[in-house]
């Protein structure tokens, strides 16, 4: 699968719908930007599928007088074949080639194997700083703990779920997402205390913690 983000139109994308896609291609419109999804059964396949959809994009941004920014613009090739095949590949926007990249962000989700996107929600969940912003040496109280939990880390764990969800299997993933639960607090009472221990300290039961992760 190819997938090319195609960005800063400057108009509205979502007339780019009515554009004569094949049935192996899905377009995802958002404000000026446009996230295109090309299925072939190998890399060049796609590839060559993937000119032929951009080739009708430029065609209608030159009738409509809208230009793509084709430096901003991306390419990425998603394979799961075991098989030695070329990974390279050229897709053209406004007869220039697009940048091929390994991940991709699109609204907020990096793209790849999603490793990299939940490694992104930790780091701005860590950023937050929360024991020591607080300055309080025995931590925070418990409304207090339940209120920043629900209200700033969970949203940055939780964003776009349904899309990375299964990269959780794997352990190294959901061990980045259960030291988040430490940032609670920074205190020692709290250092040693277990996973389902924090979760009852910001008022959220171990069990639904478990089902909104999956772990």
């Amino acid at each position: 699968m190819v997938l090319a983000a195609v960005r800063d139109s400057g108009t509205p994308c979502t007339t780019l719908l009515n554009l004569d896609f094949t049935r192996r291609t899905k377009a995802v419109p958002f404000a000026d930007d446009l996230l295109l999804a090309v299925r072939g059964k190998r890399a060049c396949e796609a590839e060559n599928f993937s000119n032929c959809e951009l080739s009708k994009i430029t065609a209608w941004s030159k009738s409509n007088k809208i230009t793509f920014n084709e430096e901003k613009s991306k390419v990425m090739l998603i394979s799961r074949r075991k098989r030695k095949e070329t990974k390279e590949i050229t897709v053209y926007l406004n007869n220039k080639p697009l940048e091929q990249v390994n991940t991709m962000k699109y609204l907020g989700i990096i793209i790849d194997k999603f490793s990299e996107h939940i490694r992104y929600a930790v780091e701005k969940c860590t950023k937050l700083s929360l024991s020591k912003s607080a300055k309080i040496s025995w931590g925070f109280k418990h409304g207090a703990l339940k209120t920043i939990y629900k209200g700033a880390i969970l949203p940055l764990l939780l964003y776009g779920a349904p899309v990375w969800i299964e990269a959780l299997q794997y352990e190294h993933n959901r061990l980045k997402y259960i030291r988040v639960h430490r940032l609670i607090s920074g205190s020692p009472r709290h250092t040693v205390v277990s996973n389902e221990a924090l979760c009852i300290l910001t008022g959220m039961i171990p069990d639904k913690t478990a089902e909104a992760f999956q772990f």
